[in-house]
């Protein structure tokens, strides 16, 4: 065992879990004040979904040994059988290859950042409407019939724990090094069929719906940018080259896409905000996610802000096309991964890690086809089965909150709690907040 790569694995699993708390605080913020607080719980709560499924059999089903490249076989490490315990102190399983092996429990960890994060991420689409207990629901079935077969897909391959790697990974050969597809094509399309299965928002497009509160929104921007290192550069899975190049990549395209983001802004609002430069660094921390092995400075370049500023327009087709997403994650997650995987296809560069060759670089249209094959295969399913799930769940338990707890918001419909305690009053409509500040002075 490597004891320095497996040190860095562990710091970027940290790193990782950082991020779903930065999307609790960035969604958070974006809401009105009145669903604040349920944001956040369905971040966080993810964090509990998730492990819990990850411990007994997610691991298992993402990467145990292959069956007919669906899904790992689910009972190999059921409960992490053969992974953690006395005989596995005595002997501790390895992933990777030698001199760079790292503690299969740190790979376990990491990747169950992953799937975290990825369930979190949906959440945003269907704001200020989902109740919480279907979301529960509706989290464990997504991780298991959805995350954990499509990250099979993705990320099992040969030399980690699968005899046999996910297709995407190994038969189609379709780069997506920190999970453009697995994650954020993954989240954003299911973001967008939940959002049409739960309908709009009672009042939306007419009723402003503007973030209650800009500086959680760039704090949780920040937290993002700061995890972020882990999720890609600790996709290397050893603290060397290859890590240091990611790094540098996703810093670079994160940077040209908030200032693509901005750009946009100005020319077509007459303002860059911070809503904008917030949106604009998960933009192009999205675009770089599947494409930071394979490309040089200039095409972290491209890369960003052809990211930022795609996802920057995208974001205003909802209201042309009338689906509420509620929080850009199909703008943002969706088209940004689709963007930074096809462009794999045009900017890989032969002396990045990956050594792979794009259009622009003499290597035809080889790695572009097989970026469209991953990225729509995952597209595709994961609109099938999240529809089957959201239209499942709509008809037996229901997922919408009834119209009075909706007008009240889901902190006190769902959760009896409010964010801000305007105690005199005990509301927060405009007229009380005057009144309670005016008590206060005299």
């Amino acid at each position: 065992m490597n004891s320095g790569d497996t040190a860095w694995l562990l710091v970027s699993s940290a790193l990782v879990l950082l991020m779903t708390p930065g999307v609790a605080f960035f969604y958070g913020g974006m809401v009105r004040s009145k669903n604040v607080l349920n944001m956040l719980m369905m971040s966080v709560s993810a964090m509990g979904v998730v492990t819990i499924l990850w411990a007994l059999f997610g691991y298992s089903e993402t990467f145990g040994n292959d069956t007919g490249h669906f899904f790992g076989k689910i009972t190999q490490y059921w409960g992490l059988a053969g992974l953690i315990g006395k005989d596995a102190d005595a002997n501790p399983p390895l992933v990777g290859t030698a001199p760079h092996q790292v503690a299969a429990l740190s790979f376990v960890a990491f990747q169950l950042m992953f799937g975290i994060i990825t369930v979190a991420l949906i959440s945003g689409a269907v704001a200020d409407r989902l109740r919480f207990g279907p979301w529960l629901l509706f989290s464990a079935l997504w991780a298991t019939l959805v995350y954990f077969p499509v990250a099979h897909w993705v990320f099992a391959f040969d030399n980690v724990t699968a005899e046999h790697g996910g297709w995407i990974a190994n038969q189609i050969k379709a780069i997506d090094f920190a999970g453009g597809t697995a994650v954020h094509i993954n989240s954003g399309v299911a973001g967008l069929v939940l959002a049409l299965v739960l309908g709009k928002r009672r009042g939306w497009p007419k009723t402003p719906m503007r973030p209650h509160n800009l500086p959680f929104v760039m704090l949780g921007a920040s937290l993002l940018w700061f995890g972020w290192y882990g999720f890609n550069a600790g996709s290397a899975l050893t603290a060397g080259p290859t890590a240091s190049s990611v790094f540098i990549t996703t810093s670079v395209a994160t940077a040209a896409a908030m200032l693509a983001w901005l750009l946009v802004e100005k020319i077509r609002d007459g303002h860059a905000t911070s809503l904008g430069a917030s949106s604009g660094v998960v933009a192009g921390l999205v675009a770089i996610t599947p494409s930071c092995s394979s490309v040089n400075v200039l095409g972290a370049l491209v890369i960003g802000v052809a990211g930022g500023a795609i996802c920057a327009v995208a974001v205003g087709l909802k209201y042309r096309l009338g689906y509420d997403d509620a929080l850009d994650v199909v703008g943002v997650h969706m088209v940004g991964g689709i963007v930074g995987t096809l462009l794999v296809g045009l900017v890989a560069a032969p002396e990045a890690p990956a050594g792979v060759k794009g259009l622009f670089y003499g290597g035809g249209f080889d790695q572009l086809w097989r970026q469209a094959v991953g990225a729509g295969a995952v597209l595709v399913y994961s609109a099938v089965v999240t529809a089957i799930i959201a239209f499942a769940l709509k008809h037996t338990i229901g997922l919408r909150a009834d119209p009075e707890g909706e007008a009240r918001g889901l902190d006190e419909s769902e959760h009896a709690e409010s964010a801000y305690d305007f105690s005199a009053v005990g509301t927060g409509s405009v007229e009380r907040r005057a009144f309670a500040e005016a008590a206060m002075k005299e």
